[in-house]
């Protein structure tokens, strides 16, 4: 078994009006950035080998964090949500309405038209973590939350229908144990980053 820690990136500007962002580039939001550098992260993770999603907000987090460079990963990129990026998943359900109920009901196949399902996020990641496995190099991965709950979902047998086992909070790092073949375990959930909550 080799361990995974996964931190989500920082707030940005459209975090905080509640737009999905996807594949779409948004960088760190002015307060996004002076939170990320607050943070602190926990000292038993501070040997692993460090990984993160392409994007600018995972990467801006990353090397904050680390204080220097960190390579990127086209397979721990957000969930694509195509057409519906830039839009308030509020908008969506009041445009939509029932159907967009029967939609988030699917859970792992859930998929924006034209987007990728959590499922498909779940398949992108899995060569990933057998990649992990077979260095066996614990590895700290700055990337989305939609990543971390295909993870999660991987590891805990979770559909996605309902509410997850475990809830996931913001401003923390999870770490799971990887098989061999590839396959999450968890270790520990919501280890807190901020030194303000110590």
């Amino acid at each position: 078994m080799t361990e995974l820690a996964v931190i989500r990136h920082g707030p940005t500007e459209w975090n905080a009006v509640g737009r999905v962002q996807g594949r779409t580039d948004v960088s760190l939001s002015v307060a996004g950035r002076r939170e990320v550098e607050r943070w602190i992260v926990p000292p038993r993770l501070r040997g692993f080998a460090w990984v993160c999603s392409p994007l600018t907000r995972t990467r801006e987090t990353a090397e904050i964090l680390r204080g220097g460079p960190v390579c990127g990963d086209d397979r721990l990129v957000e969930m694509d949500w195509a057409d519906w990026e830039g839009r308030t998943l509020e908008a969506l359900r009041s445009q939509l309405g029932d159907l967009m109920a029967a939609w988030e009901a699917r859970g792992l196949d859930f998929r924006a038209p034209g987007g990728e399902s959590p499922r498909d996020v779940q398949s992108r990641v899995r060569p990933f973590l057998a990649e992990v496995a077979a260095a066996g190099r614990p590895t700290l991965a700055v990337t989305h939350r939609g990543v971390i709950r295909a993870i999660y979902a991987l590891a805990v047998g979770w559909d996605m229908t309902g509410k997850p086992p475990a809830k996931l909070r913001e401003a923390c790092a999870h770490v799971f144990a990887i098989a061999g073949d590839g396959t999450p375990a968890v270790v520990e959930l919501n280890i807190p980053l901020s030194a303000t909550k110590r």
